[in-house]
């Protein structure tokens, strides 16, 4: 049998298919334009190639309540156009079961399943990049409430350097998102985050804001592993200079072996590199089969 995923992503569409291993078959990229564009020929690939099953993992935020009449739906995302759009009823005339979720808790359940976080009931998975957002896999299952987890919103301590600075984040002015996403490394600097890989006050004043986030996230939640993707982490020195200063602050609270002295173990790069997405997405659908 084949399982389908959609990677829905703010700049991208990833469409793709896998065996029951999720084994990737085939993926192609679509450009996130305007939602009827964009979803019919995501529509479109899917009636050419078809599944038993789909899964769809959507930037957001989106609406995940079964009982509400807005399941299915981006609801409140910056993203021009896509505010208030029913992604799954797209879907719906394909008569397969389908799954619904964040694109960060797809990547987060790919990883769980198949990658970093295999054999574990807690994981957390981040993704630093465009924007930022954490997927929470908790007690053996993908983490909902009232809405979602919406980790990349959390308020972080500026560093005194960067008392003055206002990040791209309409909401809050000292949210992980606005101090350390892409874009606001772009805003700093005046550059794009893969032109700044020898500037070392660039990655210790990342790494200041990352390693909060960690510290805040391993408080909270209490993972068995935290695994970070996204472009921002390309730059190699990035994931050691977090872990250190994780240590630094949480200042043997948490008297643990992963963390005390395995920490490289601890906080991790995702074992699927740029696939933990896509292939997220098409668990999301094999599950609800």
């Amino acid at each position: 049998m084949l399982y389908g995923g959609i990677e829905l992503g703010g700049t991208k569409i990833i469409c793709g298919y896998g065996d029951d291993e999720c084994l990737l078959i085939d993926k192609t990229s679509i450009p996130t334009t305007r939602p009827e564009e964009t979803l019919s020929k995501v529509k479109a690939y899917f009636l050419k190639n078809r599944v038993s099953s789909l899964g769809v993992a959507s930037f957001g935020p989106i609406d995940l309540n079964q009982r509400s009449e807005t399941y299915g739906y981006i609801i409140t995302t910056p993203k021009p156009f896509w505010e208030n759009t029913d992604v799954l009823s797209c879907f719906r005339d394909l008569d397969i079961p389908l799954g619904f979720d964040t694109d960060v808790n797809g990547a987060c359940l790919g990883e769980v399943k198949y990658g970093a976080g295999r054999g574990l009931s807690n994981v957390i998975y981040g993704t630093i990049g465009t924007g930022i957002g954490f997927g929470v896999y908790l007690n053996d299952q993908l983490l909902h409430g009232l809405s979602h987890p919406e980790t990349g919103h959390m308020l972080i301590q500026k560093h005194e350097t960067d008392k003055e600075f206002h990040g791209p984040c309409p909401y809050h002015d000292n949210c992980l998102e606005t101090l350390a996403s892409g874009p606001s490394i772009e805003k700093r600097y005046g550059r794009k985050a893969q032109d700044l890989y020898e500037n070392e006050k660039v990655w210790e004043l990342e790494s200041y804001y990352l390693a909060q986030a960690m510290v805040n996230c391993i408080a909270m939640y209490s993972p068995q592993k935290i695994i970070l993707g996204g472009g921002v982490m390309h730059y190699q020195k990035l994931l050691e200079l977090t872990r250190m200063k994780t240590k630094e602050y949480l200042n043997g609270y948490i008297k643990k072996e992963e963390i005390l002295n395995h920490i490289d173990d601890y906080i991790v790069l995702p074992e699927l590199q740029d696939d933990a997405g896509i292939i997220g997405a098409i668990e999301l659908g094999k599950i609800n089969m």
